[in-house]
């Protein structure tokens, strides 16, 4: 069970819905993957014009919690009125900030992102700040007011998974009370295991499931290896070891000549 501002759900996989073949393939996509929240760009999604309020439809038709996203925002003012205009669509506080401030990195722009959290939340919104993996802006984003943290494991659409497992092992370790989310960078299901085997409580998707050869069989695949995941880190994992240790130990036992 993971909860979220306050919301229960069973589902530890957040899923993008951007850039998928067909509608009827999302839409198998979020049903494999048993996921309970979707995650959706209002600025990607409204320049469509009357494609976009299609597509707003089959979302809410899909049955799962929105997660509105500011993706494309590169300014605090961009970012916030975008999440206000995502409130009087889809009747949600729920906002997933983005603020980016690097074009090819896609990395946010970690200043712009505390001042738009701090607007938000004064403003009711229940802030899903993406961030790095930088403790200090993760600490600010505390204090503006967010009560979840998703820090990138690579930069958005890389498909590169955890190039720092340390920085992540950290980041888990001082905020041992906050939900983590892992959002962007991850590209197979080994990685999403990797990262909820370090204790993080989700994974948010999008590029390596909509991409897939068969978008809705990898979303499955995700699904179970968050499953997998979660259950080793509960089970306390092996950790590695400088020398060999054998499994059948010799000493105190007979020998036979």
């Amino acid at each position: 069970m993971l909860t979220l501002y306050d919301v229960t759900v069973q589902s530890r996989l957040l899923l993008g819905t951007a850039r998928y073949p067909s509608p009827a393939i999302l839409a198998e996509a979020v049903r494999r993957s048993k996921t309970e929240i979707v995650t959706v760009s209002l600025r990607r999604e409204t320049a469509g014009g009357k494609a976009g309020g299609a597509f707003f439809e089959m979302i809410r038709a899909l049955g799962v919690r929105v997660l509105p996203n500011t993706a494309g925002c590169h300014s605090v003012r961009e970012a916030v009125l975008t999440a206000k205009m995502a409130r009087d669509v889809f009747r949600t506080d729920w906002i997933k900030l983005e603020v980016i401030g690097h074009h090819d990195t896609l990395q946010p722009d970690v200043f712009g992102l505390v001042e738009a959290a701090r607007i938000l939340t004064a403003e009711g919104f229940q802030v899903f700040p993406y961030t790095t993996d930088d403790l200090v802006v993760a600490e600010k984003l505390l204090e503006a007011g967010c009560r979840v943290l998703m820090p990138w494991c690579a930069p958005i659409g890389s498909a590169m998974g955890p190039v720092n497992p340390m920085a992540l092992r950290s980041f888990r370790a001082q905020f041992p009370d906050v939900p983590l989310i892992v959002d962007a960078g991850i590209g197979r299901p080994s990685h999403a295991a990797a990262v909820m085997e370090l204790g993080y409580d989700a994974v948010l998707l999008n590029t390596a499931v909509a991409n897939a050869g068969d978008p809705a069989g990898m979303a499955e695949a995700f699904a179970l290896a968050l499953n997998a995941g979660r259950l080793a880190y509960a089970a306390g994992p092996l950790e590695p070891r400088d020398m060999a240790v054998p499994s059948t130990p010799v000493i105190g036992k007979a020998v036979f000549a």
